[in-house]
């Protein structure tokens, strides 16, 4: 492949940053709305991303001040933490065996990938386990830059991952049952205020800066969040309200905060390293693809619930596409879904400094 381009000033450059700032705002609303529109997967966090990164290539100057964007990371720890539901631990009970081998399976599998790319020297380690770990994608693009990771290039290799898995689920859920007239949950933008839940989250969000720098966590806003919104989510009980213009709001502060930090060498990088990422993308399907083969054929279960279980991310789509068949055991999805990604929040930061240590000359 050709060099990339030099680099210029770019058109967005000769704008004051109140018009840089109109521009991506509107620009990131319409696009937002288009993907959510056609039911695209993660529409309201990749519109604006892709916004940001024609703005930051074209010469943006402006950047999300980082108290909003804490705040921003905040609600989605809470999110994240929110997703954890107790009922999800009696599965674990009952299928440890299974969940426990589908998810160390697929995470040594996701690591060797890393580990191949970064071997290759396609990407550097740290980069390359957190853009191939198979967790939440917000979750790991929020973390990685926390770990020494480019936020940038695991969020291009995160969310073309989650795009390929959430099609596929799709594609897949065809053989299986009608899928004509699935839709998702209706999304009520303004519901009834729940204020011991909204008040929750607030309070989290308010706190959770301040009690991860007392705590040094590497990532102080997220995973802060994520760990006082457990407690109170699952030690006290108390059910999270975040509304969905909360959840829209946060997605496009963190989707353009990321985005702004794209460069055209950032860029170039990307579609550089596009053949190989797919590539991998599609091995950790297929391996995931394979152990739901095996919990099928050799445990008895049925297809559609062990594929949609390993599916490697899409974790909203797949659920969407599991409870659209009244014979998938959604729990044991659920439970291996969230397993997982617990199991990437607790190890993911060690394993990429194995390898990323493990690659230095």
């Amino acid at each position: 492949m050709a060099s990339p381009p030099p680099p210029s000033p770019g058109p967005f450059a000769t704008l004051p940053p109140p018009v840089q700032w109109l521009l991506l705002l509107v620009g990131a609303a319409a696009l937002g709305v288009a993907l959510h529109s056609i039911d695209f997967p993660a529409a309201l966090l990749i519109g604006p991303m892709l916004v940001a990164i024609a703005a930051g290539t074209c010469g943006a100057t402006i950047r999300m001040p980082r108290p909003l964007f804490g705040l921003g990371q905040a609600v989605i720890g809470c999110l994240v933490a929110s997703s954890i539901q107790v009922e999800v631990f009696s599965s674990f009970a009952t299928d440890w065996p299974i969940i426990l081998f589908a998810v160390l399976s697929t995470l040594a599998a996701s690591s060797f990938l890393g580990w191949s790319i970064s071997r290759l020297r396609i990407l550097p380690g740290s980069t390359a386990v957190w853009g191939s770990a198979p967790g939440g994608a917000t979750a790991m693009v929020l973390m990685a830059e926390a770990f020494g990771a480019d936020a940038r290039l695991v969020a291009f290799m995160q969310y073309l991952r989650v795009v390929m898995v959430t099609l596929a689920a799709a594609f897949v859920a065809r053989l299986w049952v009608d899928t004509s007239d699935m839709v998702a949950p209706e999304r009520i933008w303004f519901p009834p205020v729940d204020w011991l839940g909204l008040g929750a989250t607030v309070l989290v969000t308010a706190v959770s800066g301040t009690v991860g720098k007392l705590l040094r966590l590497p990532s102080p806003y997220f995973l802060s969040a994520v760990l006082l919104a457990m407690a109170l989510h699952l030690g006290g009980g108390i059910p999270f309200q975040i509304p969905e213009w909360l959840k829209a709001v946060s997605y496009v502060i963190v989707g353009s905060a990321v985005g702004l930090n794209f460069t055209r060498a950032v860029v170039w990088n990307a579609l550089r390293v596009l053949p190989q990422v797919t590539l991998s993308i599609l091995l950790l399907m297929g391996f995931c693809g394979a152990i739901a083969w095996l919990l099928s054929h050799e445990l008895g279960i049925d297809p559609l619930t062990a594929y949609l279980a390993t599916s490697p991310g899409g974790l909203d789509s797949v659920a969407i596409i599991a409870t659209a068949s009244s014979h998938v055991n959604l729990s044991l999805v659920m439970a291996l879904q969230t397993a997982r990604l617990i199991f990437v929040l607790l190890f993911g930061p060690a394993l990429a400094r194995f390898i990323a240590r493990g690659m230095k000359p």
